[in-house]
């Protein structure tokens, strides 16, 4: 007879990975981090230890940065909440109809991410200029867009709504219309469903873009230069100042208003990264209550 034939055990193939070891990886990838990113934001936090309270009192003091300052944060803030409530209508539409050209309008809310912020700028500027299309409209009814703070804000919306959009978009992709159709067939009216279905699982993500929005409109330069007229103590932006205090050879100023502006961004970034736990516990407590 013959013996039985032995089975030998099938070893899985090992599977190629196209990155090597995680280490390696996290090594690299840290160190591309560090060098590009954190080095240079080190190194202006550093600086901008190092003015002193004297230094700081100088450069914040200044009715001119004072100006500069509050004039970039409301403008970022009426720009953000303009770019939020646009952004969601425009990815509400994206999800939920169908009609031509619709591929086209999705493709143009990125538009602003690969236009050159000059080019915008530049653009915005001969529309609402007092020669432009709607300038020449509007500007002998009183109302003047370029070289005002109205030109700012439609600078910083133009750059600031890809960020709502791109936020909004995904969510109301995979909420889906089940839960909207629920509430309907148990009596809730349009403004009911709207208010306590749709927007408690878009709100995570309408702060997102909000976050994001204002943080990107807080350092805006090149799209806002040419139409806000950068008038001292009117329509002056901070980012702006700071390049005028470092022809000044002012690098003191110029280190503080950079430091007040990452600032604001780093909290913006703290508010995005802690939106899921804020969201997560808010849905506890409604489950709870």
């Amino acid at each position: 007879m013959n013996a039985p034939a032995l089975s030998i055990p099938q070893l899985a193939p090992r599977r190629r990975r196209p990155l090597p070891g995680f280490g390696l990886s996290l090594g690299l990838g840290m160190a591309w981090l560090g060098v590009v990113v954190l080095l240079p934001l080190l190194a202006l936090v550093w600086q901008a230890l190092g003015l002193g309270t004297a230094g700081w009192l100088r450069a914040i003091h200044d009715p001119r940065v004072q100006s500069a300052l509050k004039l970039s944060f409301a403008t970022s803030l009426l720009a953000s909440l303009f770019a939020l409530m646009a952004g969601a209508l425009v990815a509400w539409v994206l999800v939920r109809y169908r009609f031509p050209g619709r591929r086209l309008l999705d493709a143009l809310v990125d538009l602003p991410f690969a236009l050159p912020t000059a080019v915008a700028g530049i653009a915005l500027t001969a529309i609402y200029s007092s020669n432009g299309w709607i300038g020449r409209i509007i500007e002998p009814l009183g109302l003047k867009i370029a070289y005002t703070w109205i030109g700012i804000v439609i600078a910083l919306v133009f750059i600031g709504l890809p960020f709502a959009v791109r936020t909004v978009q995904p969510v109301l992709e995979t909420l889906g219309r089940e839960q909207e159709d629920a509430a309907i067939s148990l009596g809730a009216s349009r403004f009911t469903t709207l208010r306590r279905v749709i927007l408690p699982e878009l709100l995570p993500a309408l702060l997102t873009g909000f976050s994001l929005a204002f943080a990107r409109a807080l350092g805006e330069y090149g799209s806002v230069i040419f139409i806000a007229g950068n008038k001292p103590y009117s329509t002056e932006i901070a980012p702006l100042l700071i390049t005028i205090r470092l022809e000044e050879y002012d690098v003191d100023g110029a280190i503080a208003i950079a430091a007040l502006l990452l600032a604001a961004s780093f909290a913006c970034l703290l508010l995005i990264n802690a939106i899921p736990s804020l969201s997560a516990y808010a849905r506890a407590r409604r489950r709870h209550a």
